[in-house]
């Protein structure tokens, strides 16, 4: 503790001196600059059809509570009933309070923004009522809240106070972006404004709740989402400012989820031991922490902590959260991870890519996307699973079969709701691609448009008050062939990034280029109609984990040996959605060779292994891990 309250007493000085904020690589677009094309859109409008635009009628009683309203929590309010099963779990009564807030926010977040990326003018109608209605909830002094005048900011255990206004606001933020309406964009700072006055800088502590399990509260710390998007809107430092004072704080009080504490990532023998969602969140808040004040401490902490969620996470993306990561490394049978964990994670890395710039982190972000996220949604039905593992041999609730004594586990399976356990996950299935495609492309400077992310999409923006719109056009990952359709109706010149991915063995354009950090820079005049074409060559690269056991990959996509399954129906919520568990037919595993004559065609890996119960070599057909539901994926 004494290590602790050094650190944050040089901190609190260098804050209060107000140093520098650190400079920032790429500039964000606003939301709804870049639209899903190809496949992507396809999804997304499956999507839309499905669990993600009907959410709230699968599970009406959570998103309609009108908690941020008439349903504001009181000093005598009693626990929500949500119908979910809470055997095993430790985490106490009272998360259950807020949890509506997080399930509706989140669900709104990702439904307002994949209804603005698809153009769906029904679902932005619906969107525009929700948002006035919201905002009439807001009281004259700026709160936007669940609480009662009686309770809020006045806690000293657990509480949703700032998790229950990052979720809300990251979707109003979302909104504005698109409409400029400013009405939104004024009872947003109202509502910031208000939060600041009662949680005052340097003279509160937000994150001061007792000594008990404070999930609530540690989620909390990820209101520097809304800080972070608010100071990208307007260059205000008070923002990124205050995010730094909330950092602080968190590391200076009690946590049940711990991580990113400062002292913790300073010391050299702690271990990722917290529930893997808020871990994995948490790198947001260290971001921005880092950015917003010159401290090599910070910077240090950053690198370390990176470093361990690698550890944590793997090779398809997959970082532990099945729920606790209780200082394991990533194994690829038997550590699960969380669709929430994928999101937040993602969400991390874009943000981590937008400040720092590294392409690595590009790489990680459609690792995730391309491989992890993938291959938790059912090819076939509109569900996704809550735990999920790169070799997963069966999916009938459990982990590959394990028993967990203290829990009735049911998390392994795939569902539109997954309202036995919580419904937190679907709503985060929601918010996954919109937030993967908002930093697609990113500026850099007064004159550089960057693709920092591949993936078909349409980017329409402005370089120096010039209009500009290219379409990427691709069936990437599937294919790494790419034309970028580029409209520069007035002329305008601009330089062109494109981001080489790390695993490309060449590459094939009729353009000059030259390479710059890991980028492909085309620096020339843009007709007004104009076209880049480029191919990035593929090999299959033979990836090992910490354990090591091998993984096949091409190009961006990790390769698996489907298994074979039996498709059993679950739970009826309405219609077509219900919960779908899977067994398999058969479960023959596989051992890696090194003379395995890999070979990629058809779209598959022709791979030579050894059947581990005959001990006999066999040639093994791999497919993309994402189009899998049973699998083995390491070998």
């Amino acid at each position: 503790m004494k290590h602790l309250a050094i650190t944050i007493c040089l901190f609190t000085f260098s804050f209060m001196n107000a140093q520098e904020k650190v400079a920032e690589k790429y500039q964000l677009l606003p939301f709804g600059s870049i639209k899903p094309n190809g496949w992507i859109k396809v999804q997304m409008q499956k999507d839309i059809n499905g669990f993600v635009g009907n959410l709230d009628q699968l599970v009406p009683d959570l998103i309609n509570d009108p908690i941020y309203g008439t349903g504001r929590l009181q000093k005598h309010s009693k626990n929500k009933e949500l119908g979910n099963l809470k055997e095993g779990d430790a985490e106490g009564s009272e998360q259950y309070m807020w949890w509506n807030s997080e399930t509706q926010s989140n669900w709104w977040d990702g439904y307002i923004r994949n209804v603005i990326l698809l153009d769906d003018k029904v679902g932005i109608e619906k969107t525009k009522k929700y948002v006035y209605h919201i905002l009439a909830t807001q009281d004259a002094d700026g709160y936007l809240g669940i609480y009662d005048p009686e309770l809020r900011y006045k806690f000293n255990s657990e509480n949703g106070e700032l998790w229950s206004k990052a979720t809300l606001y990251r979707g109003l933020l979302a909104y504005y972006d698109y409409s400029k309406d400013p009405k939104v964009w004024n009872a947003l700072v109202k509502a910031v404004n208000n939060v600041m006055e009662n949680y005052p800088i340097n003279a509160s502590s937000p994150f001061s709740s007792g000594e008990k399990f404070n999930g609530g509260v540690s989620h909390g710390l990820t209101f520097t989402d809304v800080l972070d998007k608010m100071y990208q809107m307007t260059g205000d430092k008070k923002y990124v400012d205050y995010a730094l004072f909330l950092y602080l704080d968190f590391s200076k009080t009690y946590q049940s989820e711990k991580d990113v504490q400062l002292a913790n990532i300073l010391n050299p023998n702690y271990k990722l031991q917290s529930h893997g969602v808020h871990t994995f969140e948490h790198l947001r808040p260290l971001i921005v922490a880092t950015y917003a004040t010159e401290n090599p401490e910070l910077k240090k902490a950053l690198a370390i902590y990176v470093q361990r969620i690698e550890n944590a996470t793997t090779q398809t993306g997959g970082a532990i959260g099945d729920e606790w990561i209780a200082e394991r490394n990533a194994n690829a049978t038997h550590t699960g991870y969380e669709y929430c964990s994928l999101h937040e994670l993602l969400d991390s890395y874009t943000v981590l890519m937008q400040k720092e710039g590294q392409i690595k982190t590009a790489d990680e972000i459609e690792t995730i996307f391309y491989n992890a996220a993938q291959g938790s949604r059912d090819p076939k039905h509109s569900c996704i699973a809550y735990l999920k593992t790169d070799n997963s041999y069966e999916m009938l609730g459990t982990k590959n079969g394990e028993i967990e004594p203290d829990r009735k586990q049911t998390r392994y399976k795939y569902s539109p709701a997954h309202q036995d356990v919580a419904v937190c996950c679907n709503p985060n299935a929601g918010r996954i691609t919109p937030y993967f495609l908002e930093k697609s492309w990113m500026k850099e400077g007064n004159n550089t448009l960057v693709a920092t992310v591949l993936s078909p999409n349409d980017v329409e923006t402005t370089i120096d008050n010039n209009p500009i719109r290219i379409e990427e056009i691709t069936e990437y990952p599937f294919k790494n062939k790419f034309t970028f359709k580029i409209y520069n109706p007035k002329n305008g010149n601009f330089k062109l990034k494109i981001r080489k991915p790390s695993w490309a063995t060449q590459v094939e354009t009729k353009e000059k280029f030259t390479q710059e950090n890991g980028f492909i820079v085309l620096d020339r005049k843009f007709n007004k109609e104009d076209q880049v074409q480029i191919e990035f060559k593929a090999s299959i690269i033979v990836k090992e984990d910490a354990n090591q056991e091998k993984y096949f990959t091409y190009g961006a996509q990790v390769f698996a040996k489907p298994i074979k399954a039996n498709e059993l129906k679950g739970k009826i919520y309405k219609g077509d959605f219900y919960d779908v568990t899977y067994s398999p037919i058969e479960n023959t595993k596989y051992q890696f060779i090194e003379n395995n004559n890999a070979k990629f065609e058809n779209d598959t890996i022709n791979v030579t292994l050894k059947n581990t119960a005959t001990n006999q070599l066999e040639n093994v057909v791999l497919v993309p891990f994402g189009q899998t539901v049973l699998r083995q994926a390491s070998f």
